[in-house]
């Protein structure tokens, strides 16, 4: 080995976790459970952020970097209590805590972010008061994080911990599922931080909220995200909030959807075997949604349906002859300004462009459009405000 390498990289000792791609996976859980709330957007570039920092630590950690590790784990934390902070107090325009932050100027530290929440009629303090020993634990979990990060004990020492005299006898086992224990702990943190901002992640685990709820831009935790991380018992807890329980109430009050017709909304798919179900419940889709399904409905040779320059496209459970699966939005424009806009060829399939209330719609579809499918497919587009 090169001897300045060896200066620089003899006192790692890596070390793999074998559950590493679970973890990753997992955090997934959190970083697509983006906030839709336009007041508290920032919270998204917050919650990412911790996100990151937990996956740095992993990646820290097995590369023997260890006390690295832990402090990027406990940078995930104060991230979190962070972003709470900022959001509680962005209402108030005196004390612009988001500005302070950005400048640099002087700026609460963790203990004090987390004793103006609980001293305040927060929504943080109500979810930590409904979720008291989840918080005791994370509480204890920081403090010993911090063991490490301070360097307190010759085992967080590289020089003793990893010395060629000393390492033969350290039980790496322990070492690393002491180190996973707190990773958990860190990953279910920021989780429940999350659910600080709203209750979608939870909410649309629910399938009687899920199927009354539109598009929206936050994924559901999943169950085993759950149990692993954050435990029923404390879902459970979080479910008397009074965040939770208004956005409960509120949404129960909307229209259930039937599963064909909740495909259309959130998925943007059109099974055509079920449109005559969907259309039962045409009045909870737009005006450009019941035009696209009543036109497939009539003409066999659509598959795809585009809005928005081609930004957002329906699909259907017909085969599209076209084998390309990508599509720019510049094709889009060229489709548009086309002075021939029946029939244009895309690939192997065809593109039409029609008008909805002066916007373009673009379907694609595997054979030519006749007149008399031009026609009568344009009866459905004619749509007024």
């Amino acid at each position: 080995m090169d001897y300045t390498k060896f200066r620089e990289s003899g006192h790692l000792i890596p070390i793999e976790l074998a559950s590493k791609k679970d973890y990753i996976i997992d955090i997934a859980n959190i970083e697509q459970s983006h906030t839709g709330r336009v007041d508290a957007w920032i919270a998204n570039t917050f919650i990412v952020e911790a996100c990151n920092l937990i996956k740095n630590a992993i990646t820290l950690f097995e590369l023997g970097y260890f006390d690295c590790a832990y402090y990027s784990l406990r940078q995930s934390i104060e991230v979190s209590m962070t972003m709470m902070y900022i959001i509680e107090n962005q209402d108030q325009k005196s004390n612009n805590e988001l500005e302070k932050w950005k400048s640099e100027e002087h700026f609460p530290m963790y203990q004090q972010m987390q004793k103006y929440l609980e001293a305040n009629e927060t929504v943080f303090k109500d979810i930590k008061e409904k979720l008291q020993l989840f918080f005791d634990h994370i509480d204890n979990t920081k403090k010993k994080i911090n063991k490490f990060v301070h360097k307190q004990g010759f085992d967080k020492f590289y020089s003793s911990r990893n010395h060629s005299i000393n390492h033969n006898y350290l039980d790496n086992d322990i070492f690393t599922n002491k180190f996973e224990s707190y990773l958990k702990d860190c990953i279910g943190t920021v989780a429940i931080m999350r659910l600080s901002i709203d209750p979608f992640p939870i909410l649309l685990n629910d399938e009687e909220i899920y199927y009354r709820t539109g598009d929206t831009v936050t994924s559901a935790y999943s169950d085993n995200f759950i149990s692993k991380y954050i435990g029923e018992e404390h879902i459970k807890n979080y479910k008397n909030t009074e965040l939770y329980i208004q956005h409960y109430v509120y949404f129960m009050d909307f229209e259930k959807q039937s599963e064909a017709i909740n495909y259309v909304i959130k998925n943007q798919y059109i099974d055509t075997t079920k449109i005559n179900e969907i259309l039962r419940q045409e009045h909870l889709l737009n005006k450009k949604e019941c035009s696209a399904i009543k036109s497939i409905q009539t003409c066999s040779k659509i598959t795809k349906f585009y809005t928005i320059n081609g930004l957002r496209m329906y699909f259907t459970n017909r085969t599209t002859k076209r084998t390309i699966t990508s599509w720019q939005s510049c094709d889009f424009d060229d489709f548009q300004k086309s002075d021939a806009p029946m029939n244009q060829k895309y690939d192997e399939a065809f593109i039409s462009v029609f008008h909805i209330l002066d916007e373009a719609v673009f379907l694609e579809h595997n054979d030519i459009l006749s007149d008399e499918d031009v026609i009568l497919i344009s009866s459905f587009f004619n749509v007024s405000e």
